[in-house]
This record gives structure tokens, C-alpha cells and sequence, in this order.
């Protein structure tokens, strides 16, 4: 089971990254349940981590504009096993999407400090 808290409005779970040949280290994703990914990551944190580029993924925006967002890769630790999955290096905050959550029941407790979990179904 995973867990988090709401903070400031938001619901929010640690996720651990595993990079090569570095400590194990924690970063804190927002769940989007309207971001049908994995994860995303402000590109400047993807550069720092140096995580792999695989592709670029083609976006369309709310303005209707087109932009190509870079897709990266890393391996997390998820639910207490090693899982790899794909990063999109765009926007401000971390995001945790429903792709992640596939096969797993989300239950939050919307009020400041609320508990969040994550259970296997």
C-alpha cells in the first residue's frame, strides 16, 4: 500500500527514484487524475536526475497549439517493487498520473491532511 496527505488542497504521495550508481531519494508528486501518464517532472529536474531520453511525444495544448514534450525514463520504487516507467519532462510541478494508479483502488480523504491511499486491487 502507498500512501500521502493532503497538503495545501492537494493530494500528494512520495515516490522514490532509484538512479544509477546514487542513493535512493524521495520526490513529492501531486495525483492528477486528469493526466492520463505516468509521471511529470519540470524539465529542469529531469536534466538534474539525467535521466534517458527516449522520444518525444506530440501534445496538443488547450489553445489548440502544437508542442512535442520530451518523454524520459526512470526506475521507481512503486508499492515496494522496482518498476520503470516513462517521465514527461514538462511543467512546474511533479504529477503523478492515472496511468501509475492502473490496478490499484485511489482513496482520499479531501479535507487538509487527509489521508491518501493507494491499495492493489
Amino acid at each position: 500500500m502507498i500512501t500521502g496527505i493532503i497538503k495545501s488542497g492537494h493530494p500528494t504521495v512520495n515516490v522514490i527514484f532509484r538512479l544509477p550508481n546514487k542513493p535512493d531519494f524521495t520526490i513529492e508528486f501531486v495525483i492528477d487524475t486528469g493526466f492520463t501518464g505516468e509521471l511529470s517532472l519540470p524539465p529542469a529536474a529531469v536534466t538534474l536526475m539525467g535521466l534517458p531520453f527516449l522520444y518525444e511525444l506530440p501534445a496538443n495544448l488547450a489553445n489548440n497549439s502544437w508542442v512535442d514534450i520530451p518523454i524520459h525514463e526512470a526506475v521507481i520504487i512503486w508499492n515496494s517493487e522496482e518498476r520503470l516507467v516513462n517521465v514527461l519532462a514538462t511543467g512546474k510541478r511533479p504529477l503523478l498520473g492515472t496511468a501509475l494508479l492502473d490496478g490499484y483502488e485511489l482513496s482520499i480523504q479531501f479535507i487538509e491532511g487527509g489521508l491518501i491511499t493507494i491499495k492493489k486491487l
